[in-house]
């Protein structure tokens, strides 16, 4: 294999074989395919793009580099969800002890928080004692005694998309199709499981801001994974305004909770549910989508879900206390209310802005290396359709000092507009 052909080819329109592919990815790994040759390429890709059998290929290449999680005999199908990223998007959190309590097995293999959007790590982290940095073993002992686990990357999960993806970040290649899909579907067939449900976000808080670009992502998607032999179920959601209330890693934690105790907001349930029956859909559990959402909601109505959630945080060391304020997690010392400026229906609540603004206040990172506050966050009181009066709490801030509430509160006024006439809610499931 000649790195320079490879290179040439492609930049010239041509169809890559999966040999062809095969060879560079073990050179760039290898370290006899320099970094800037790497970065070729990924340019390459972008400008020309990939067939769905090349994008195929290169995931089955990228699968490949790295080992395949063995999690042993489970008594039901391993299925996962993951999701291309929003504002306020902690579903993963609810919906692995709502799927794990109806009888599915989920080895949720997350990431952390870059830039506007949160990770769900860092989410998890914030229960004090919560351990992630799980090996083999542990996360297959843990799916198979409670259903599921939630874990971050081993240093042999898929090496090549972490060598790739380091390279997209820094040269502008990140928005490629075809290397998100094979970045997305090389992570979660490494799990070792049999289907995947992918939430496709669209809009301000999200990756693909159009619709036309989030149907693009998930038509590519599935295309990938019927040529690759793997059930791959893709939603389009909407992320122009944050998902449920809360913005902030603890915060998230505590909004989770809520919706398993039947109490959350109505999106955040309602999308876990959806995803929830999708999910059982895919491992043969239900037979329809209806019939998948009422197993879920008996999960939560019943108690299954959250005593579930209980048992996977004692068995990754965690400690909630489900009595206590805010159920024991950390508190921001600091909480300023942001009011209404005048009076209306809340017409906009930009995702983005708010997710840009808990960034600031330290909840996020602009860097991987980047220390991340987890008590800190804010409270959307009000959304999109919502009448408002003036002077009406809008946000709820909680922050490490005044100041930083101050300019938050700052940054806010850019987040919302408002209407004299009433304003229809946005729907939550697009396709």
């Amino acid at each position: 294999m000649n790195a320079y052909d490879v290179i040439r080819k492609k930049r010239d329109g041509g169809r890559l074989d999966e040999d062809e592919i095969r060879g560079f990815v073990a050179g760039a790994l290898a370290g006899e395919v320099p970094d800037y040759q790497v970065s070729a390429f990924l340019m390459a890709v972008l400008l020309r793009g990939m067939t769905s059998g090349e994008t195929a290929a290169l995931t089955r290449v990228m699968l490949a580099s790295g080992r395949v999680l063995r999690v042993g005999d489970c008594p039901g199908p391993l299925v996962d969800k993951h999701s291309t990223g929003g504002v306020g998007d902690k579903i993963s959190i609810p919906l692995l002890p709502v799927a794990a309590s109806c009888g599915l097995f989920v080895p949720m293999i997350s990431g952390r928080s870059l830039g506007h959007t949160g990770g769900t790590l860092d989410k998890l982290e914030s229960i004090p004692g919560f351990a992630t940095a799980l090996d083999e073993e542990s996360i297959g002992r843990l799916v198979r005694a409670h259903g599921g686990c939630f874990a971050g990357q081993t240093t042999d999960f898929v090496p090549a998309d972490r060598m790739l993806y380091a390279l997209r970040d820094a040269t502008a290649t990140v928005e490629s199709v075809p290397l998100i899909v094979s970045s997305i579907l090389s992570k979660k067939l490494a799990e070792g499981i049999s289907g995947v449900v992918i939430d496709v976000k669209c809009g301000r808080g999200a990756f693909m801001e159009t619709l036309a670009d989030a149907r693009g992502l998930a038509g590519a998607l599935e295309a990938a994974g019927a040529a690759m032999g793997v059930l791959v179920k893709t939603l389009v959601t909407a992320m122009d305004e944050p998902l449920g209330a809360a913005v902030g890693n603890a915060l998230e934690i505590e909004e989770s909770i809520r919706a398993l105790e039947g109490r959350g907001p109505a999106d955040v349930v309602s999308l876990t549910v959806r995803l929830a029956a999708e999910m059982l859909v895919a491992g043969a559990l239900a037979p329809s989508v209806a019939e998948g959402e009422d197993l879920a909601r008996r999960a939560i109505d019943s108690g299954r879900a959250l005593e579930r959630f209980e048992r996977i945080v004692a068995a990754q060391g965690g400690r909630i206390d489900l009595s206590a304020p805010r159920f024991g997690l950390p508190a921001a010392p600091v909480a300023r209310i942001v009011p209404a400026a005048g009076s209306g229906y809340l017409s906009r609540l930009d995702a983005r802005v708010v997710g840009e603004t808990v960034r600031e206040l330290g909840g996020g990172r602009l860097r991987r290396d980047d220390a991340v506050d987890p008590s800190v966050g804010i409270v959307c009181l009000k959304k999109t359709g919502d009448a408002v009066s003036a002077g009406e709490p809008l946000f709820e801030i909680r922050a490490a000092t005044a100041a930083a509430a101050e300019a938050a509160a700052r940054r806010l006024e850019r987040a919302t507009g408002f209407s004299g006439e009433p304003v229809m809610r946005p729907r939550l499931v697009i396709d």
